[in-house]
């Protein structure tokens, strides 16, 4: 006892964690192998209806949330969409007027109708019309002001602004040019600079930080990561010391730190573990030629040993085409795509016959956190055992298994083999587009109505 007073309160609290994770997988390995199945099983029926009714109303607690209203329509849409379920028709209907009326004069969402508009609810607005699809929902999207906006929140730094005279940082960034390359404006004008303002961001450690000289981060890595994919200057980062500082985040629970000496976090599942999806898909030393995509499921292989060279994942990758690419809106110049390849490549469809990878990440142990530490049976997941869920942690605990089970594909056209599912194979989740995190196919929609719109 003594000598646990004498530590540091981070070490004290990760002392915790693990021995609440370590009872938690104790009792999981000395119950019967019947109950063991349903521990490890996704309780789909009771996270649809924990989501469902979060959809339809929140009670008085959730006021502090007023100003993240989008966030929690994507959050819960997003969710239902992996689990492969819809919402019905009026809630639809409903969710779209609302995000119309968050909608800004000007351009932009804000967190809700009469509130200013801000780059974090602006993405969250578009993935969420994204995700439920239809012309609908997209074409209530004013592209025209929203393109203005992204204008507007342009800093000469080459970063954006998360808001009218709000803070600079990397979240800013990845908000702009995802929602602008998913909207097909994305422009030189855009992108302008963007590539310095990340790349002063990438600290000693090798992760990236949310502004220059603070701390490497999952959250902002991933931003940082799939910016520079979407802008075609992933090259100018140092991917191996970034693939070392994402490797040592897994923690012996099996889950992911957002930061070093943290502790874990199941919404890191996506944030780190979906970091993996993006770099087995790139290398970092040559262009290739653009690569035709096909119409399969997938979602690549994200990993599995800590030991692994940290150059493999700039050099296994797909090599794919990262712009967006298809027909130009007229809004501004198109940012030039003529050395790039496609975003829509990334999307996983054509490794097959590609050298197999060893995985950087230990996948099952992270389906093993997921499933058995943050899944709440009764429905929802959360950040941690002790901790109560949220619509955030489901939503970002459910993205970052959805990549899990993808994780050791060869065939990209052929759904993922029995023994890459932990639990029974029902708990097979959607795949998603790891640059925007939808849902693959509501991605591919969005695709084509922007491209002809």
């Amino acid at each position: 006892m003594e000598s646990f007073r004498s530590l540091t309160v981070t070490q004290r609290d990760q002392i915790l964690v693990e021995q609440q994770a370590f009872d938690i997988f104790k009792t999981f390995y000395n119950l019967p192998p019947s109950s063991q199945s349903f521990m490890l099983e996704l309780q789909r029926e009771n996270h649809v209806e924990y989501l469902t009714k979060g959809l339809t109303g929140l009670g008085p607690s959730f006021c502090v949330l007023d100003a993240n209203r989008p966030w929690i329509c994507y959050w819960i849409l997003h969710s239902i969409a992996l689990l492969d379920e819809f919402v019905d028709p009026e809630l639809e209907d409903n969710t779209i007027d609302f995000l119309s009326r968050c909608q800004g004069p000007n351009g932009g969402y804000a967190g809700g109708p009469g509130q200013m508009p801000h780059l974090a609810t602006t993405y969250a607005a578009v993935n969420s019309l994204v995700t439920l699809g239809g012309d609908k929902a997209l074409s209530s999207i004013n592209r025209e002001k929203l393109y203005m906006f992204l204008r507007q929140m342009k800093d000469a730094s080459g970063g954006f602004r998360m808001h009218d005279g709000g803070e600079i940082d990397v979240r800013a960034c990845y908000t702009a040019i995802s929602v602008a390359s998913l909207l097909n404006i994305l422009d030189d004008e855009l992108v302008q600079n963007v590539g310095n303002y990340i790349l002063s961001c990438q600290t000693y450690e090798g992760g990236i930080s949310g502004e220059p000289g603070s701390e490497a981060h999952g959250g902002y890595t991933f931003c940082g990561l799939a910016t520079m994919i979407l802008i075609n200057e992933v090259d100018r980062l140092d991917l191996s010391s970034l693939t070392d500082w994402v490797v040592f985040r897994q923690g012996v629970e099996g889950g992911f730190q957002g930061r070093t000496n943290k502790l874990v976090d199941g919404c890191y599942s996506f944030w780190q573990g979906g970091i993996f999806a993006l770099l087995k898909r790139l290398n970092s030393t040559k262009r290739v030629k653009p690569i035709p995509l096909g119409d399969g499921e997938g979602s690549g292989e994200e990993s599995l040993q800590t030991t692994a060279s940290s150059d493999a994942a700039g050099e296994e990758g797909l090599n794919e085409d990262l712009s967006l690419g298809g027909s130009h809106s007229e809004i501004g110049d198109q940012h030039n795509t003529s050395s790039q390849v496609n975003v829509i490549d990334i999307d996983h469809n054509h490794s097959k016959g590609h050298a197999n990878v060893e995985p950087l990440f230990n996948s099952l142990a992270l389906q093993q956190y997921i499933l058995l530490c943050s899944q709440e049976l009764n429905g929802g997941l959360r950040d941690k055992p002790g901790k109560s869920r949220d619509h955030y942690h489901t939503c970002y605990c459910l993205s970052g298994l959805s990549v899990c089970q993808r994780s050791w594909l060869e065939d990209e056209d052929s759904p993922p083999l029995p023994r890459a599912v932990l639990g029974p194979y029902s708990n097979l989740l959607e795949p998603i587009h790891p640059l925007y995190n939808v849902v693959l196919d509501r991605y591919w929609g969005a695709h084509e109505f922007f491209t002809k719109s």
